[in-house]
């Protein structure tokens, strides 16, 4: 039977944290919020394991649904561990380093970008998340993963456009297809102009042998698969 015993209680405004120590799958992050409408379990491979809940629920409804859900999560975790066996997991002062190059490079890079090719954001957030590269809200914001830093230049200005791009074009449709496949076309010209980038020349290649509707979109995100965000 699981004893709920927290090892310590954080917050701040619109936020209050607990941790639980649980034996075999070590700190949880108990996280109530003013943000969260339902409760969610988040398992990263490296920031643990997160419930997250409304503010107003108390930390017993959640504890509660963490002992329902505590089979699952260490499932998972088994499968995160088996699927990362031979990718180095990055330490917490690692991750860091990543943010702070993160923070220091792509932010001016994305507003180069964005002059360039006419697009205006409103601010653009360094986050760490294991489910995507970035995201654009509808309040023309956008979130880029500190993950980026860890591709080659090419593929960071893929993630970059891309997200752009959702400035005019929310979803994944053809205008939107279309629109990033013309940017993507002249970026490429532009970094093979800046020098002779074999990399970049293959993927310039790739994408003038490939038969798929955007080629230049398939060629990347087929790259960038290959890249694991940790």
């Amino acid at each position: 039977m699981l004893r709920i015993k927290f090892l310590c209680d954080t917050g701040m405004a619109g936020r209050s944290e607990k941790i639980y120590v649980d034996p075999e799958i070590g700190n949880v992050v108990f996280r109530k919020s003013t943000g969260s409408r339902s409760m969610s379990i988040r398992i990263h491979p490296v920031k643990g394991v997160t419930v997250s809940f409304p503010y107003v629920m108390p930390y017993s409804v959640a504890m509660a649904f963490f002992r329902i859900r505590r089979g699952w999560i260490i499932e998972t975790m088994e499968r995160q561990r088996a699927r990362c066996k031979d990718v180095t997991i990055p330490s917490a002062e690692e991750v860091e380093a990543l943010r702070r190059q993160a923070k220091a490079e792509l932010p001016s890079r994305l507003a180069e970008l964005a002059e360039r090719y006419g697009f205006v954001y409103n601010r653009v957030t360094i986050k760490h998340n294991a489910s995507n590269w970035g995201s654009c809200s509808s309040r023309m914001n956008i979130n880029l993963n500190l993950n980026i830093v860890r591709l080659p230049k090419v593929l960071q200005d893929y993630v970059l456009i891309h997200e752009l791009c959702h400035l005019k074009h929310q979803d994944h449709g053809h205008a939107f297809h279309l629109l990033l496949e013309h940017l993507l076309t002249d970026n490429l010209l532009k970094l093979m102009d800046e020098g002779n980038d074999p990399y970049v020349a293959s993927l310039a290649e790739k994408s003038a042998a490939s038969r798929a509707k955007y080629p230049l979109h398939y060629v990347m995100t087929r790259e960038i698969k290959s890249y694991r965000l940790v």
